[in-house]
């Protein structure tokens, strides 16, 4: 079910079930990150791997002190910078996380979310939300409501509606090591703009098991039609008499029916194709094609992180 109800939503949480809520980034499957049970039932119901660490979501960095041992400096600079954002630290944390939440590490995943209705959801409860993506474990992100509803709405009572979501890319991941700032995931802020603000940080490759933060795996944010990376006017050739799909930056292609073919960005703007990605991704599966083909977008600002994503979803072709 899809709603605004925010009342109602709170009372299912406090009961331990799951609700999907609305964040800037993509839309999360929230339960209580203090209640083991809620916990599991949230790596059930994404059929996802427990080696593969939840994000623990709160409205206030005072509230953060609540289940982490230390912030250091750095963090603390970024969280003053970039919250409510689209930026995951990665904290020691309190015994009061449990283990199940951060796959064993002693390091927990936090942000602060910027979408109004979620931070009224999350000051009016006295726990923090684990809230990995609202979609089976591997596949796209949802960046709308009804893409929980067509995913998991038989599995979890209730989908807040905030809409589409603003940003439409997960977090970016920093975390530290001896002090030197370390990027896992690439995400909604950009590598440039966090070295603005804190000076050089290492960025770190995707991990095949037991990553350290959530959203390492090579293969992820994968469609189930197989998609192909490359120069499309080429790719185009080699996969002659084949129904195909397109996915392109700012272009479009002769020879491909053009309902087949989703441009992220005609303009070449990164934070449209940011936006679109998904919802692109989305709709090229659900069409009767054999294959998708798709090419990168500059390496610079959110580009880095839309072309990990689809890197790792062509990573299971």
């Amino acid at each position: 079910m899809i709603g605004k109800d925010i009342d109602w939503a709170i009372k299912l949480l406090k009961e331990g079930q799951l609700v999907g809520i609305p964040t800037e980034t993509v839309y999360g499957l929230a339960g209580n990150a203090l209640d083991e049970s809620a916990v599991t039932r949230i790596f059930q119901v994404k059929n996802r791997p427990t080696f593969d660490p939840l994000i623990v979501h709160t409205d206030s960095l005072a509230k953060v002190h609540d289940f982490v041992l230390d912030i250091p400096e750095k963090a603390y600079i970024l969280a003053k910078h970039f919250w409510a954002g689209a930026l995951t630290l990665l904290l020691p944390k309190k015994n009061i996380i449990p283990d199940l939440v951060t796959s064993g590490s002693p390091l927990v995943a936090v942000r602060i979310p910027n979408h109004a209705l979620t931070l009224e959801v999350l000051g009016r409860l006295d726990f923090p939300l684990a809230a990995p993506s609202a979609n089976p474990f591997g596949y796209i992100s949802p960046t709308t409501a009804q893409h929980v509803e067509a995913q998991l709405g038989n599995k979890i009572p209730y989908t807040l509606d905030g809409g589409s979501c603003q940003l439409g890319l997960e977090s970016t991941i920093v975390g530290f090591e001896h002090e030197q700032a370390v990027i896992y995931r690439k995400g909604g802020i950009s590598i440039e703009s966090i070295e603005a603000v804190i000076g050089k940080v290492e960025v770190k490759a995707h991990s095949s098991s037991n990553p350290q933060a959530p959203g390492m795996l090579k293969s992820h944010y994968a469609p189930r039609i197989p998609l192909v990376l490359g120069a499309i006017d080429k790719l185009i050739k080699e996969y002659a008499g084949r129904e195909i799909g397109i996915l392109s930056f700012q272009k479009y292609f002769d020879n491909v029916p053009i309902h087949q073919q989703f441009i992220l960005s005609e303009k070449g703007d990164l934070g449209e194709a940011a936006k679109n990605l998904f919802a692109a991704m989305r709709t090229l599966d659900q069409m009767d094609i054999e294959v998708i083909l798709a090419d990168l977008l500059p390496e610079q600002d959110l580009g880095r992180a839309i072309n990990d994503r689809l890197r790792r979803a062509a990573a299971k072709s």
